[in-house]
């Protein structure tokens, strides 16, 4: 309208495929990770951490052809853009750098890095963002976070073991139990069970890849989507539906299926192998938080090539998806060394389980880090009292919100009640004058008088 000033509209969503959290997001996203680094620690996991960019040649060509194209690249800058503008350039010959694509290649690159530095055993734990460049979708995002844990240096299944019981305790303590529709599975193959069943259906030894990532699909595309797959793969149709036949007729009941494996690759040198080291992680697992979780699967195939030995993927029943997943990978790590080495690992898949947390109400009423106390605002005469009855109780290790300006209690109690704040505390003038201090639990409605002296006692005995 005339007279006035245009102000400029701003997009204020964030970026796409980028999510904004607010407080109470974060909140809760900090105590599943408080939850996973205390279990890690308890295994002898230690934390590692490493830039957000990484060169681009050392992401490029890790992660196949697909994957190099999701990976987010960082233009060259200064007089280095501007020469490689100059000559038509392709996406990489304008970048130097990336976002990294997920934690596996930054641990490669540290092993290599500071090989003479590192245990015999590396044992560590990384938890950050990790960026794709996909397309977003519900549930997809560009930027999320991997909670990783790995073992370098150890061909032992008890490095397996290990990892299964660390997550499956993690899952547990945050608050899944049980092997039902309230709880999960650790569903556990080998990439010797699969080639074993390849080589006995009849699938080409040339073609066992293409099997792999076919057989990778079964939970997204079904039975007749995977045989679809392997025939348009090159795999025939008698090979086809004997593999599928085969490995449908597999018991659930991990023992059984063992035995049945036992049976059916006893001609198969590598099945044969591949099913003495399963028995032995589910022996190593009996005793521990994996064991009544574990399932022998033998269509479980992950689809990443690098893995060489067991493989292992958290299943919600009844719930699509994965809630994390892992395996033996021994020829990747030396991937900047030139050398095998052999390593094991386990990522826990976070933003599934916030959602499924969030859905089951399984985060506790009150997290760590949000406020414990209003200390309410009368007027400018007792404002004094009330900050020095705040800084005493901050130094008691309360959390202390202090209401910035005098105003109506029942305002007061609704902005506490908005922040899940438990407790008010009141001091005017008849408090000071009688030396207590007024407590009022915001949930049931009671209040009382307390001795000045006493709250940070009282306080700390009904809030914990």
């Amino acid at each position: 309208m005339p007279g006035e000033t245009s102000v400029a509209r701003f997009q204020t969503k964030p970026i796409s495929g980028a999510r904004d959290f607010l407080p109470l997001d974060v909140l809760r996203r900090q105590y599943v990770i408080d939850v996973i680094e205390r279990v890690y620690q308890s295994y002898g996991f230690e934390p590692l951490d490493t830039p957000v960019m990484e060169r681009l040649d050392t992401l490029l060509g890790k992660y196949g052809e697909e994957g190099d194209q999701l990976i987010f690249r960082v233009a060259k800058r200064g007089a280095k853009l501007q020469r490689a503008l100059a000559d038509a350039p392709t996406q990489d010959e304008i970048a130097d750098a990336g976002l990294r694509y997920d934690l596996t290649v930054p641990l490669a690159r540290i092993v290599a890095e500071y090989s003479n530095q590192l245990p015999r055993y590396f044992k560590r734990y990384h938890i950050a963002p990790v960026y794709r460049a996909d397309r977003p979708a519900k549930g997809r995002f560009r930027e999320f976070y991997q909670c990783d844990l790995d073992v370098v240096g150890s061909s032992s299944k008890l490095v397996e073991a290990e990892v299964l019981n660390a997550g499956a305790q993690v899952l547990q303590e945050l608050g899944f139990h049980g092997r039902d529709a309230s709880g999960f599975l650790l569903r556990l193959n080998h990439r010797g069970v699969l080639r074993g069943l390849m080589e006995i259906t009849g699938v080409p030894a040339g073609l066992e890849s293409e099997a792999l990532v076919a057989v990778d699909k079964l939970d997204k595309i079904g039975l007749d989507g995977v045989e679809k797959e392997l025939r348009s793969r090159g795999i025939d149709q008698t090979a086809s539906t004997a593999l599928l036949d085969l490995t449908a007729t597999a018991p659930e009941e991990t023992d059984a299926a063992l035995c049945w494996l036992e049976e059916k690759l006893v001609n198969s040198d590598n099945g044969a192998q591949a099913v003495t080291e399963l028995k032995n992680v589910v022996t190593l697992t009996q005793t521990g938080p994996a064991a009544d979780h574990i399932r022998i699967d033998p269509y479980l195939a992950r689809g990443l090539s690098y893995y060489t030995g067991p493989i292992y993927e958290i299943e919600f029943p009844t719930l699509s998806g994965s809630g994390g997943a892992g395996g033996r990978y021994d020829d990747l790590i030396g991937m900047f060394s030139n050398r095998s080495i052999p390593a094991c690992g386990f990522s826990l898949g976070l933003e599934r389980i916030l959602l499924i947390m969030e859905e089951r109400g399984l985060f506790p009423q009150k997290l760590a880090g949000q406020p414990q106390v209003l200390i309410t605002n009368f007027d400018s005469e007792t404002l004094a009292a009330n900050i020095e009855l705040a800084h005493a109780l901050r130094q008691t290790g309360l959390r202390v919100d202090h209401y910035p300006d005098p105003d109506n209690l029942g305002r007061q109690f609704r902005y506490a009640e908005e922040r899940n704040i438990p407790v008010a505390l009141l001091l005017g003038g008849n408090e000071l004058a009688a030396g207590t201090v007024t407590v009022k639990d915001l949930t049931s409605g009671e209040q009382e008088s307390v001795a000045h002296a006493d709250v940070a006692d009282h306080l700390r005995a009904g809030l914990h």
